[in-house]
């Protein structure tokens, strides 16, 4: 009876656990038997298949080991970090917001009904680009003006010729003494007239087209285009088909995204290192690896009342599509005064679990070596080295080349072993 319910470990291991105390209890007869009983079922369900490793100990989450192989197939190296006299770096928080010099937001010139919609955000357009078509009264009375002054132009300018022409008669008759001097003087004053009506006609033409113009009237059908006026991207889209919108009514906005203003609010004690033309050096959380550059267009005369901070607006030139308008930014702003520091070169700094972390070699004397994760506040970053505030000494020993293999590796340990 015991070797077959034995047998049917293999098949069902749950099962088969009960069963085994269960045989031991009868087999032992007291109470140190079945502890042992219970004992071995506590054993069997750690050695069960795909619960091994399922909790990891507080060290495996902070360091790993690499043996000698490991270290040169992942071209591991570390070093000890180097003490540099730098300026003092500040970090603030920044935030980046549209280039208003380079946006456009547009807005219906007057009250119409929105007919066609032809952006959508994150559109890239050129200048003079369809973006919203509409029906307006004021449209269609712009389209007629044009119409009537073109038609009075046409009268204007034939009346204007024949009496020119009348003129160049009275010329030739007046030499010849062919009429009164009187009929002459008619002919001339007939002809000024009729130049000037023309000029006239001419100039409420010209004021019937800019104003058609301004509010973007199609002479053909009348409809109401709004164009861009700049090359650059949709950020916003506020016009809704069939809707009826005023005059003003925002409907779409462009920007261009080669330019962004980055807003930094500069404490008080270090107002006086900022100034127009200095540089600022920041960083985004989509990419906290890269440090992007800045330059100080404005600084207010004022200080903030509220948070007593001093506005600052940098202007951000991007080779790369890559920042957008609204990230929030991690700002360095350095200090006057200098200090010496410790420096680690950029690829050293890593990001994992949220935090900026380097990690620290402890080599075993063999070859390999283990290494501990150890969470860093950095500073700023020049010339491919980047100053750590806290978190280093400088007999520490830090990995500069291949830290993303220990991360990875680091990564693995840190998952749970299922093993089927």
């Amino acid at each position: 009876m015991i070797a077959n319910d034995i047998g049917r470990v293999a098949r069902r291991p749950a099962a088969a656990l009960f069963l085994l105390a269960a045989a031991c209890s009868r087999d032992a007869g007291d109470g140190k038997d079945s502890a042992r009983a219970a004992d071995s079922a506590a054993s069997a369900m750690a050695d069960m298949a795909g619960m091994s490793g399922a909790a990891d100990t507080s060290l495996a989450s902070t360091s790993t080991t690499f043996s000698a192989a490991q270290i040169a197939n992942g071209h591991v190296r570390w070093a000890t970090p180097d003490r540099a006299t730098i300026s003092g770096v500040v970090e603030v928080t920044g935030q980046l917001v549209p280039n208003e010099d380079r946006t456009a937001r547009l807005a219906a010139s007057a009250q119409a009904r929105v007919l066609r919609v032809h952006v959508s955000p994150g559109d890239r357009v050129e200048s003079g680009t369809p973006l919203v078509t509409m029906q307006s009264q004021e449209a269609s009375m712009a389209q007629a003006d044009v119409m009537k002054a073109t038609a009075e132009l046409t009268s204007r300018r034939s009346a204007a010729a024949y009496a020119k022409a009348a003129r160049e008669r009275a010329d030739r008759l007046l030499a010849l003494k062919a009429i009164p001097r009187q009929d002459y003087e008619r002919a001339i004053a007939d002809d000024e007239a009729a130049q000037a009506g023309a000029r006239q006609a001419e100039a409420e033409l010209q004021r019937a087209q800019s104003n058609a113009e301004q509010l973007g009237v199609d002479l053909r059908d009348g409809s109401m285009i709004l164009r861009s006026p700049i090359a650059g991207v949709v950020t916003t889209r506020e016009a809704v088909p069939g809707a009826v919108v005023g005059a003003g009514a925002a409907l779409v906005t462009i920007t261009d995204p080669t330019a962004l203003w980055l807003l930094v609010a500069v404490p008080e004690g270090i107002a006086s290192d900022v100034h127009v033309g200095s540089s600022l050096h920041f960083s985004v959380a989509p990419y906290p690896s890269d440090t992007f550059a800045a330059r100080v267009q404005s600084v207010s005369a004022a200080f903030d009342a509220t948070t007593r901070s001093l506005p600052v607006r940098g202007v951000v030139e991007i080779s790369r599509a890559r920042l957008r308008p609204e990230m929030y930014a991690r700002v360095w702003i350095e200090a006057t005064d200098r200090s010496a520091a410790i420096t680690v070169p950029d690829s050293a700094i890593q990001r994992l679990d949220g935090s900026t972390v380097v990690f620290v070699a402890h080599p075993d004397g063999q070859g390999g070596a283990r290494f501990e994760k150890r969470i860093v506040q950095v500073g700023g970053t020049a010339h491919g080295r980047t100053s750590v505030v806290s978190g280093l000494t400088s007999a520490d020993r830090v990995v500069v080349a291949g830290a993303y293999a220990v991360k990875a590796q680091l990564a693995k340990a840190k998952m749970p072993k299922m093993e089927m």
